[in-house]
């Protein structure tokens, strides 16, 4: 459902907690004189706060992935002894799920908006964490969002009305979009098609509005529902218009050119996030990191991927499985200390950059959607730990990440609360 509509007195201090009610969240007003007093000072300085995720599709081997012990006492499992050198910027989070999601590889859909699955196989129309950010604290960048893949335009990214937000696997036209001035003739035709895009949904507004008179209110209901995803593409449509002729920034990376496989693809897509976020061009992007079903291109691996996850526990497929996990690991290890060495305004940028690296499987052998892989560094967390939950809704983790982040929304999915033992530094 789309918010309803609030009046406040502004000549009274407005509470920090005053909120707009979305469907399945609760939409955060943007910043008033108002609320000054209430928010308090520290929150005038105005630091830019970002999000990534990568979503990695075919899971971890638990057993390499979870350490043993928990608290800032852990026991580093193997995967984890490659992120020895960032130990005190990250935390690993085991025990957690999705209420009411299923379906095995399915599941994906799910996994930044925690839907939940419907009788018939569908999710409910709940937007993901990273689209919920992007609409309400994106429109001061360039794109609101990123959404990547290292292979197809499938993601987890879903919008207001449930749609899913293709991804974008060519690296060379993320770089030009975000570093390479359009030619004039470019841009004129850029313009060209917003206008075009504003009318259409002029047209059919109208034609919307017109049919409204003639619905039942069960159906006026799942209209406005519609208004609202329209009035979210004609922000977006007005944001991208702002940016047409403005100059792009200069940086030293050269355009890539097709990449020779999934590893340096995935590399290379890491290299064009942070520069993105380096250069405020974003402040969210979602890497989908799955390589396909053919054999990647790794050493020493010689079978298809989702094959090696059906290990059935054959000593060489966990060997190629495990040699392919623990590259993501490292790739990410040093995406997240990229961050941590790259000045922003306000200090190394990882302090502002909520990084999670997830999956939608706990188990990709057998499927299972418990006790999902979660990493997060960065974003103003005190980290170095390992916090174990049992049977735990992870979008928890998604509601601390959005009210860190700016937002002032007190439920996200089908979180009951922040998530326990996560605090701000």
């Amino acid at each position: 459902m789309p918010p309803r509509k609030v009046y406040f007195n502004f000549r009274r201090k407005l509470d920090r907690r005053t909120l707009l009610r979305g469907a399945g969240v609760a939409m955060a007003l943007p910043w008033l004189s108002a609320m000054e007093n209430t928010f308090g000072a520290s929150q005038s300085t105005n630091v830019p706060r970002r999000f990534v995720a990568f979503s990695q599709p075919y899971s971890f081997l638990p057993g390499n992935f979870f350490p043993e012990g928990e608290g800032v006492n852990y026991t580093p499992s193997r995967y984890l002894q490659e992120m020895r050198e960032i130990r005190d910027e990250f935390t690993v989070i085991s025990g957690c799920y999705h209420p009411g999601v299923f379906g095995g590889h399915f599941s994906e859909a799910s996994l930044l908006s925690a839907a939940p699955f419907q009788v018939n196989g569908v999710t409910r129309k709940t937007i993901s964490i990273d689209q919920l950010l992007a609409s309400q604290l994106g429109s001061a960048t360039r794109l609101q969002s990123l959404v990547l893949s290292c292979n197809g335009t499938q993601s987890s990214s879903v919008t207001s009305n449930g749609a899913m937000v293709p991804a974008e696997s060519s690296a060379s036209k993320i770089f030009h979009e975000l570093f390479v001035d359009d030619t004039p003739a470019e841009r004129s035709r850029k313009l060209q098609q917003l206008q075009h895009q504003k009318s259409v949904l002029d047209r059919v507004s109208e034609d919307a509005k017109s049919l409204a008179r003639k619905l039942g209110a069960g159906d006026r209901n799942q209209l406005e529902a519609y208004f609202y995803s329209v009035r979210e593409l004609e922000k977006r449509i007005h944001n991208m218009e702002t940016w047409v002729d403005a100059s792009k920034p200069k940086v030293t990376m050269a355009a890539p050119s097709k990449t020779p496989g999934e590893l340096e693809q995935f590399r290379t897509m890491c290299d064009l996030m942070r520069l993105a976020l380096e250069t405020d061009s974003t402040r969210f992007a979602v890497l989908s990191i799955g390589f396909g079903k053919g054999v990647p291109d790794f050493p020493g691996i010689s079978e298809r991927y989702h094959n090696l996850t059906h290990h059935g526990k054959n000593a060489e497929n966990l060997k190629q499985l495990a040699l392919i996990e623990t590259e993501i690991i490292r790739t990410f290890t040093q995406f997240v200390s990229s961050l941590k060495k790259t000045q922003g305004s306000h200090g190394p940028l990882l302090d502002s950059t909520s990084t999670l690296l997830l999956s939608n499987l706990g188990n990709a052998a057998s499927h299972s959607v418990r006790d999902l892989p979660v990493l997060l560094a960065g974003g103003g967390f005190k980290h170095g730990q390992h916090i174990k939950q049992n049977n735990y809704p992870l979008a928890n983790l998604f509601l601390s990440i959005a009210q860190r982040t700016g937002l002032e929304i007190d439920s996200f999915g089908s979180s009951t609360g922040t998530m326990q033992g996560l605090e701000p530094v």
